[in-house]
């Protein structure tokens, strides 16, 4: 076929109108082409004039940097998150580290004589006449050195640490390894026990935290305090206030005093320890 007679042929369109004298269209193939050219040109150059010289321009991109924008402040966001996230983590290991100390600082038989961990914990093994050389003194100095070794293996005993009722019993079952005194924020914390703080501080869950080491391997534990009384390495005498209940922690359901009594690194109902129950 001739490429020139197929564009010049001629094209008849008919248009169905309801009107009563049809009439008929006549194109040529090569003028609907060269039609179709043009209206596509002159689209497109009035697309480009209306972005160029209308606000359609500032619509279009303003939706696409309203999206952007929300992409940056998630981004942002996600980013607050992992930081957030980030210091977390370096809290609870700064204090899993902290405990373990406290931990190890308790359960250690062996520490340098020169350190002052040593010269804290240590007992003197004779009591020093007082100045007038009083003779009562040194008879209980003497009974003291007598009995001494068998004091050491007596059974020890705790008082309560508040005198709150117990509103929570010890249940390891559910994960509660202690007890909870119901008591108002700011009560008096009492040391079950004599010893030695080996931990007083800030611990996310259980807010301010004192632990106190015991004769004969044990360990007590304060939780949820408001005030902590006494430092780390103080000495504290059984009845002796060591802290002030209260809510800390996030771990805490509202003001009360969660106490512990551990054994060899395990837990104990304290209830079975406490004498004034």
């Amino acid at each position: 076929m001739d490429l020139k007679k197929i564009l010049k042929s001629p094209i008849y369109i008919t248009p169905n109108f309801p009107v009563v004298k049809t009439k008929n269209y006549k194109f040529t193939l090569l003028g609907m082409i060269t039609g179709l050219v043009v209206y596509s040109l002159v689209l497109f150059l009035l697309s480009i004039a209306l972005f160029a010289f209308t606000p359609l321009k500032k619509m279009v991109f303003f939706i696409e940097n309203q999206e952007l924008e929300e992409q940056v402040e998630r981004v942002k966001e996600l980013e607050s998150k992992i930081v957030f996230l980030t210091h977390e983590l370096e809290s609870i290991s700064s204090e899993n580290k902290r405990l373990r100390y406290a931990v190890i600082l308790a359960t250690t038989d062996s520490l340098d004589s020169n350190s002052a961990i040593y010269d804290s914990l240590r007992e003197e093994k004779y009591k020093n006449l007082n100045i007038e050389g009083n003779i009562l003194t040194a008879f209980r100095g003497f009974i003291d050195l007598i009995f001494r070794e068998k004091s050491e293996n007596d059974e020890i005993y705790f008082l309560r640490p508040s005198s709150g009722y117990i509103i929570k019993h010890y249940d390891p079952q559910k994960g509660h390894l202690g007890i909870d005194f119901g008591i108002k924020s700011g009560s008096p914390v009492y040391a079950a026990s004599s010893g030695i703080v080996i931990f007083s501080d800030y611990v996310s869950d259980e807010g301010n935290m004192i632990m106190i080491q015991h004769k004969n391997d044990f360990i007590t534990v304060y939780k949820h305090c408001s005030v902590l009384m006494k430092k780390t390495r103080e000495k504290v005498i059984q009845g002796e206030l060591v802290a002030l209940s209260g809510s800390s922690g996030k771990a805490s359901t509202g003001p009360h005093l969660h106490f512990e009594i551990w054994k060899n690194g395990n837990a104990v109902n304290p209830k079975n320890l406490i004498i004034n129950k």
